[in-house]
């Protein structure tokens, strides 16, 4: 290999990534932000975007062994959508499926400010 390249690519062991649309409001929070978004962030994201969706990066996700996604980045986007555009489908990336149920998570909708 020739100096100043790098030898990275895809590892035939990993999945490649999945991405689909999501309703925002099912998706579970993670204990880490078991009581929503940040209010304060939130009002940031708001101002800046408003109720445009368009161009939202997408939120990565972990599907439980129940078939349930819980948020692992995007907490603030997903909520942002569901106050503004409720009914709306945001992208999401499925990082991984975990070992245990997620059902007993709260969902966005439930911690909506």
């Amino acid at each position: 290999m020739d100096e100043g390249t790098s030898s990275v690519g895809y590892n035939g062991a990993m999945s490649p990534r999945t991405y689909f649309d999501v309703d925002p409001a099912r998706l579970r929070l993670p204990l880490e932000r078991i009581d929503g978004a940040d209010p304060a962030k939130l009002q940031r994201q708001i101002a800046r975007h408003g109720k445009s969706l368009v161009g939202i990066p997408p939120v990565l996700v972990y599907r439980g062994s129940d078939g349930e996604l819980m948020l692992s980045d995007g907490v603030t986007r997903a909520t942002r959508a569901v106050k503004l555009c409720p009914g709306s489908f945001i992208p999401a990336e499925l990082l991984g499926t975990l070992p245990h149920p997620l059902g007993h998570l709260p969902t966005v909708k439930e911690k909506l400010p």
